[in-house]
């Protein structure tokens, strides 16, 4: 992996940092403050005393009376603004904080509390952070990209707001997505900040009540599509090459369509992956090594219906088309155990309105002949004569729709297996397909459930039942670290792959026992460890890897992995020849 930038290297490294700012500069710099937690001496050294109050905190301190400070608020959306507010501050007590109180605070700063966050964002910005691009920046975006506050940026979020969570066309709001994710990937990843960057393509909006809103922030303008949209797109990816050789480009929140036709484009382009896409195919594909090791069933032996054919429901279909072709299945026994249903039922190759990309993931028209379904009716009724014709063992859904598992879909899966696997995964929980506590009653208990949203435990014959959140949180950051510590040149499915088996085994047999099948959020440190290290490494076997093969990369991991906490300061060369200089001054002119 490359060297940081100083100071930014001794930061990581947790050693005496040379620091080139003094007084007011150094109290407002958000990711050098350290705010009461300066020491005696360092107030002395960088003209801090009496700016501050006599007592000097340790960073728990800090974190204790700012937890307080989250615990008095009583509303979500508060919260989040509050914690938006101290990452303004101090970047280094947010991102301890975020980390020390993961479980609590990560559906604040992201799903489900960000998406309320995105539809008020032009009434509750309290300071921008990142880059905004709009159409009329086309030929200027590299000077855009370097008025970034950093200058070492490895990893960039980015997003054109027009699918945020499952709330649609959210113009510039969508930026609280970029904001949420690189939070984790600093909090649970351990990417220090300055090597992040979030980025808003504002292309414009077709939500009415946005461009109705007087204060609305974003580029009043109906939304960029065609040429024009994809030469934005062209010419920002450029740019990125241009201003940052290597950046990893992460793609968020595209709608459908575009986030495929993106990825295919660039995907062997520039280093650069869809969340949408294959990070929730690698944490789905993850659950279910998982599940399999609790049924005691090989990944083989399972078959599957995927409720939803949008880009996540085709990228689940791909990566676990790869995962049973890893176990010995050839594309002939697949067939009958992965289909795939959209808005106008199975997904096959008989149809003749699919585009590539379901044709891609469509089963053949002769398995549909052979299960005699027929292709009319609502989607639920079509939903529950699929799964009563094909009797799986595991539903996913990507549906968006709220309720679309309902009491005859989840029975029809209890009457098919023993233990059907149920992911009820649209985002926020809002849209879920069906409460964990639903898919319980209607299962008689049986159900192996997970949600793409948080749920607290449901209270089932007297005992809780914890639900496993199958939340991106868990592959994404581990990906983008892998990616810069190996200084990958691309981000292949195979990585996706490897990084969902990494997080399968982080499992514990307690959790599958109590039918959970995801980690704990708390554990996302060492999760991200495991899977940048499984990343890393196929990185360098699959030949797309420009660090030393003969490198150390679980040292070099931990290496980049920061922790957030203060180091001591000293000041800089520069500081200190400027003080001299001061000083010689005041000696000859007595002021």
């Amino acid at each position: 992996m490359k060297p940081l930038e100083e100071p930014f290297a001794s930061i990581v490294a947790g050693r005496p940092a040379e620091i080139d700012l003094r007084g007011f500069k150094l109290l407002g710099a958000r990711l050098f403050t350290k705010d009461l937690a300066f020491r005696q001496e360092e107030r002395d050294a960088f003209g801090l005393r009496g700016m501050l109050p006599d007592r000097v905190q340790t960073i728990e301190e800090q974190v204790q009376l700012e937890w307080e400070h989250v615990l008095r608020k009583e509303d979500a959306l508060e919260k989040y603004i509050g914690l938006a507010a101290l990452q303004d501050r101090n970047a280094t007590l947010f991102y301890r904080l975020l980390a020390d109180h993961l479980e609590e605070l990560m559906p604040v700063v992201y799903t489900p509390i960000v998406g309320q966050a995105c539809q008020q964002f032009s009434h509750i910005l309290r300071r921008t952070r990142g880059i905004w691009i709009t159409p009329d920046d086309i030929d200027r975006i590299p000077q855009l990209l370097r008025n970034s506050p950093y200058g070492d940026v490895r990893l960039i979020v980015v997003t054109d707001n027009e699918r945020i969570l499952g709330l649609g066309d959210q113009g510039a709001g969508g930026m609280g997505i970029p904001i949420g994710k690189l939070a984790l990937y600093s909090a649970g990843g351990g990417l220090h900040p300055s090597l992040t960057l979030p980025i808003s393509l504002d292309v414009g909006t077709d939500n009415k009540t946005l461009l109705r809103d007087p204060l609305y922030m974003g580029y009043r303008a109906r939304r960029l599509r065609g040429t024009a949209y994809r030469e934005l797109i062209e010419a920002f990816v450029h740019g990125v090459e241009e201003v940052w050789p290597g950046c990893i480009i992460q793609w968020e929140d595209f709608k459908g369509p575009n986030a495929l036709r993106i990825l295919e484009r660039f995907r062997n382009h520039a280093p650069s992956f869809n969340d949408d896409i294959q990070g929730t195919a690698g944490v789905t594909v993850a659950g279910l090594y998982a599940a399999a090791r609790r049924l005691g069933r090989p990944l083989t032996d399972l078959t599957f219906v995927l409720a939803g054919a949008g880009a996540a429901g085709i990228g689940i279909a791909r990566l676990l088309r790869r995962a049973l072709q890893q176990e010995g299945l050839a594309d002939a026994e697949i067939d009958p155990r992965l289909t795939l249903l959209d808005s106008h039922g199975v997904v096959h190759s008989g149809r003749h309105d699919l585009d590539e990309f379901k044709q891609e993931v469509a089963i053949s028209a002769e398995r549909v002949s052979e299960l005699e379904l027929s292709l009319q009716g609502d989607d639920h009724d079509r939903l529950c004569e699929i799964i009563r014709a094909v009797k799986p063992d595991v539903l996913i859904g990507t549906t968006g729709q709220p309720g679309s598992f309902d009491q005859c879909v989840v029975r029809e899966m209890a009457e098919a297996t023993d233990e059907p696997v149920i992911f009820a995964l649209s985002n926020p929980s809002s849209r879920v397909e069906a409460t964990p506590a639903d898919i319980l009653a209607w299962s008689d208990g049986r159900a192996l459930v997970a949600t793409g949203s948080p749920f607290a435990p449901v209270s089932w014959k007297g005992a809780p039942r914890p639900i496993g959140q199958a939340n991106n949180v868990f592959i994404f950051p581990g990906v983008g670290l892998g990616a810069i510590v190996a200084e990958a040149t691309s981000i292949t499915e195979e990585m996706f792959l490897k990084a969902a088996r990494a997080l399968a085994d982080q499992v514990s047999d307690d959790r599958l026992a109590a039918g959970a099948l995801y980690p704990l959020v708390e554990s996302l440190n060492e999760i991200s460890r495991e899977v940048g290290l499984a990343v890393a490494r196929e990185a360098v076997s699959s030949g797309v890897a420009q660090v030393d093969p003969g490198a150390d990369l679980e040292a070099v991991i931990d290496d980049a992995m920061w922790w957030p906490a203060y180091v001591p300061y000293i000041k800089s060369r520069a500081a200190v020849h400027r003080d001299e200089v001061y000083a010689a001054h005041e000696a000859l002119t007595g002021r």
